[in-house]
This record gives structure tokens, C-alpha cells and sequence, in this order.
């Protein structure tokens, strides 16, 4: 059986120190690879949360959202539930739209390893971020009526839904 794919089939390596980085929610989103460089299958983004940073409750049901932390630890939260996940711990966000976001309670930072499958979301962050450089934070933008209805069109735009900080409990 023959499998077809239509990604490039040469090797390809990053430095640490190469992709393109964004400020999102309070923390610094590397991408590591994107979905030009993987035929639109995954895109990998690192993301270097501070104390108190993360994102609100969302879902992508088109999208399927892994996690690996490299450092520190966070709380997850979905419907079902919140748990700590530290070194590497794994959190897996399926198909179907499942409502999660995740906190930095801790003092330090959290470095983690984000996989989404199909790629997509680092276009999101592309655009609702603001370029930064390594080890660069900036402070969550103000929700103003004209970012509000900004964050409503990315929603739709790709297939997310962002609820109020406070869905989850």
C-alpha cells in the first residue's frame, strides 16, 4: 500500500535560536516548525510561559492540541477538571472541541512543547501576537472594545472559540 503525503521529504533541522517568535497571552511562542515547512500536517511551537500567564478557556474543534512540558509546571483545566502537569508531563487536547486553557501559578517560568495537528494555530498566533525577541516578554495587551472584536474575528477566522477567564472555574 502506498502512502501519499504532500509534505517535502527532506530532513529538516532548527536551531534553537531560529523561528519566528511572538508575544501571546503574557508569554514568548516560538515556531518551531510551521505548517509551510510540513505540508499544512503539524507545526510545533515552543512556548515560555511567565508566572501568572496562559491562556483563556478555548476550543478548536478541527484541531487536535499537545502538550509536552520541558520546564516547570502549570494547571491545566478543562471541563472534566484541573490537574498540575510538571516535567515532562504530557496533556493531550483531541478532535472534538474540548474546552482547556492552562496557568503558570508557579514563581518560575514554564517552558512547554505545543504540537497541533493539522497545523493552523501558529497562523493564530501569528496574528494576534506581536514579534519579540528570545527571552522577550510583553504584558497581555488591554481587552479594549476594538481588541475584543479584533480576538472575535480570529476566533472565526480559525475555527476557535475563546470563553470568559472564569468558564472553567
Amino acid at each position: 500500500m502506498e502512502t501519499k503525503c504532500n509534505m517535502d521529504k527532506k530532513v529538516q533541522i532548527t536551531d534553537s535560536d531560529a523561528g519566528k517568535r511572538f508575544g501571546v497571552a503574557g508569554g514568548n511562542y516560538r515556531i518551531v516548525i510551521s505548517g509551510e515547512q510540513t505540508g499544512g500536517n503539524y507545526a510545533v511551537i515552543e512556548m515560555i510561559v511567565p508566572p501568572g500567564g496562559g491562556p483563556p478557556p478555548h476550543s478548536h474543534p478541527d484541531t487536535q492540541e499537545m502538550f509536552y512540558v520541558l520546564e516547570g509546571e502549570v494547571e491545566f483545566k478543562t471541563e472534566t477538571g484541573k490537574q498540575k502537569v510538571g516535567k515532562d508531563g504530557f496533556v493531550n487536547i483531541p478532535f472534538g472541541g474540548a474546552v482547556h486553557c492552562f496557568k503558570n501559578n508557579s514563581k518560575e517560568f514554564v517552558r512547554l512543547l505545543c504540537t497541533v495537528v493539522p497545523s493552523c494555530l501558529e497562523k493564530l498566533f501569528e496574528e494576534i501576537g506581536l514579534p519579540v525577541a528570545a527571552g522577550q516578554m510583553l504584558p497581555v495587551p488591554q481587552l479594549t472594545e476594538k481588541r475584543k472584536k479584533f480576538l472575535k474575528e480570529m476566533d472565526i477566522k480559525y475555527n476557535q472559540k475563546t470563553y470568559p477567564p472564569d468558564f472553567l472555574g
